[in-house]
């Protein structure tokens, strides 16, 4: 009798060990980055001229925000925030990569920032990327040194470099656009029907409609906006044929699926209702759709204004694989996690700084916005065609509780408010620097040559001695 009762008992002890295994199956997470794509590039943000079903649905069926910001209004430094959880500034990544400028082809993210698919790789998970990097070409600074097991894609802007690799083989040396959507599409339903039991994390990180682009011909004309509306239905084609593949290998209930974008658009028409587009520090630049679908783990569809930034996927994601965050740096993003459970996230600050490369050019305070003082010289080369706020000999203050757009400077009625602000941005700018002035809190940039200064504006890059730039000099 008492054999009977231990072997039961063990039995019990058993399954229940059985069952709790059972129950701790880590999601799958597919990262999707749209490329210059706007807060209205979509129908269920506003879009009357493109249609997004795939993404409607995964909206209608999960969560979608109102006021997400990205990390900056370009491309490298909104990718170093998003993979990293910290400001673009802190990571030492806050210019704009192009591999064809002198003053840039030997910079990249720093090797030594852990990211996200780091910290899957800690939980086991298998890493897979698709689409653009723009994070340094130089092999220091590749995605296979970052946590990726594999990649396929053409990893730069077309303009910086045509040429497209599945894993370290070059397939084509200039990039048929008008198959590019297709291409990534079949490589990524193929490689999920074929991933085995272990957990996947894929970062779908599409070139477009960052330009220069082209539909395929199923798209071409589908759209009532010319061709970048063809491909954004192109594009939400593709996450429909992902959603399909999920549901066909029986994955889609446990995989969280995310959609953003880097940075705002090129034309305003693409960012209404707010004010401005890719490159400045108007609402427009930076804010942008942002959409998670989890069938097993949110608990409640809705449409959410919480504030959340670029920085918070990081944390959020490792809290949700249950991989701990590094404890020798600082991060600027929090979990959502809690907003996924229908409950409230506590943040320590409702701070958040709008730098233009090394310029931080505002700082908003829950509904307040302090653009401040700049000049001409601070401001990134690649802003110059804007003709908003170049030069600013006071500062300009918005309530974007009543004011999306910001229209109406309302700093001489709260002179209070700007005061607050101004401190902050004073802050600001001995942790995290300032045009040609390093903050306490950067880190190192990620460059092939240490002893050679960062030269954000290729401007500047003429200035230094030929001793210095003899350095740099590619083989």
């Amino acid at each position: 009798m008492k054999f009977i009762l231990i072997a039961g008992y063990i039995f019990l002890i058993s399954s229940c060990n059985a069952f709790q295994k059972k129950e701790v199956v880590k999601p799958n997470v597919i990262l999707i980055f749209a490329d210059d794509l706007g807060y209205s590039d979509i129908s269920s943000y506003g879009s009357k001229n493109v249609k997004t079903p795939n993404l409607d649905q995964l909206a209608n069926q999960g969560l979608r925000f109102t006021n997400y910001h990205t990390g900056a209004s370009i491309c490298s430094p909104s990718r170093a925030a998003l993979l990293t959880g910290a400001y673009p500034q802190r990571t030492g990544l806050y210019l704009g990569i192009n591999p064809k400028r002198d003053a840039h082809w030997f910079l990249g993210l720093n090797p030594d920032e852990i990211i996200i698919p780091e910290q899957f790789k800690k939980q086991d998970y298998a890493t897979f990327m698709v689409g653009k990097w723009h994070l340094g070409t130089e092999e220091k600074f590749s995605y296979f040194n970052q946590g990726f097991d594999d990649y396929y894609g053409m990893p730069c802007n077309y303009h910086h470099s045509k040429q497209f690799f599945d894993g370290k083989k070059l397939v084509y040396e200039v990039t048929p656009l008008d198959k590019l959507t297709s291409l990534y599409t079949e490589k990524i339903t193929h490689y999920i029907e074929e991933s085995s039991e272990k957990p996947f994390f894929l970062f779908y990180s599409h070139n477009y409609p960052h330009t220069p682009f082209k539909a395929g011909k199923k798209f071409v004309g589908s759209s009532k906006d010319g061709v970048r509306g063809d491909v954004i239905q192109e594009f939400d084609w593709s996450i429909g044929e992902i959603v399909k593949s999920l549901e066909k290998s029986g994955k889609l209930d446990n995989t969280i699926i995310i959609f953003t974008s880097d940075n705002g658009p090129l034309k305003n028409e693409y960012a209404k209702p707010y004010r401005g587009t890719k490159f400045v520090s108007l609402e427009g630049g930076h804010k942008v759709p942002f959409i998670i679908s989890w069938p097993k783990g949110i608990e409640k569809s809705a449409i959410l204004d919480t504030p959340i930034f670029a920085m918070d996927v990081f944390p959020t994601l490792s809290k949700i694989i249950g991989a701990d965050i590094p404890k020798d740096r600082v991060y600027d993003g929090v979990s959502i996690l809690p907003l996924l459970k229908n409950e409230v996230i506590k943040r320590d600050s409702e701070i958040y700084y709008y730098y233009n490369c090394e310029n931080l050019q505002a700082v908003s305070y829950q509904n307040w916005k302090l653009h401040l003082p700049r000049s001409a010289e601070q401001i990134p080369f690649w802003d110059k065609s804007k003709t908003e706020f170049i030069d600013i000999e006071c500062p300009v203050l918005y309530n974007l509780s009543n004011d999306i757009s910001e229209s109406k400077d309302v700093s001489k009625e709260h002179p209070k408010i700007v005061r607050k602000l101004l401190r902050i941005a004073k802050n600001a700018r001995k942790e995290l620097g300032e045009f040609n002035k390093r903050g306490k809190g950067q880190r190192s940039t990620g460059t092939l040559f240490p002893e050679v200064p960062i030269i954000s504006h290729p401007r500047d890059w003429e200035n230094l001695p030929e001793s210095i730039k003899e350095k740099t000099k590619r083989d």
